[in-house]
């Protein structure tokens, strides 16, 4: 039981940062490209959407994590799950004071009513996802090796 907990939570966490990692260094440059107001529309549209969904999931892969501490106390490698468990805890509370209130105002904008700083918003929003994508990568690195 405790190793089919392990191979989830690690794909669980791996598949969160693939996505994210791909948020900043795909997706970004992709809606940069876009001519005109559609790179901004485009990030509009993935706040909502992604908005909607990576709460559930960093939730759901730190719950995860904090049950495989849990459950494998006794096992080799449960000072790395409770060092991961930390730094996804430590993702969230970044998401939540510094990322969702800006992704919360930009993902109503268009055209139309966006900020005069909307640029400005997003590259804040981008240089702190960055930092998360690090945080997250950390932490998956850290569960890798708690399994070995």
């Amino acid at each position: 039981m405790l190793h089919a907990l392990q191979v989830l939570t690690t794909v669980a966490v791996g598949v969160m940062v693939g996505v994210e990692f791909s948020v900043a260094f795909v997706m970004k440059r992709i809606f940069d490209a876009l001519p005109e107001d559609s790179g901004q529309l485009g990030r509009a549209h993935g706040g909502r959407m992604l908005g909607a969904v990576m709460p559930v999931w960093y939730i759901t892969s730190l719950v995860l994590v904090a049950v495989w501490a849990v459950a494998g106390r006794q096992h080799h490698g449960t000072g790395l799950v409770v060092t991961a468990g930390a730094l996804l805890l430590l993702s969230v509370i970044m998401s939540v004071l510094l990322l969702v209130p800006i992704n919360d105002r930009s993902k109503t904008w268009t055209p139309d009513n966006r900020p005069a700083d909307w640029k400005e918003q997003v590259n804040r929003w981008d240089r702190l996802h960055y930092v998360r994508v690090a945080v997250i990568v950390a932490a998956f690195a850290v569960l890798v090796a708690a399994l070995v």
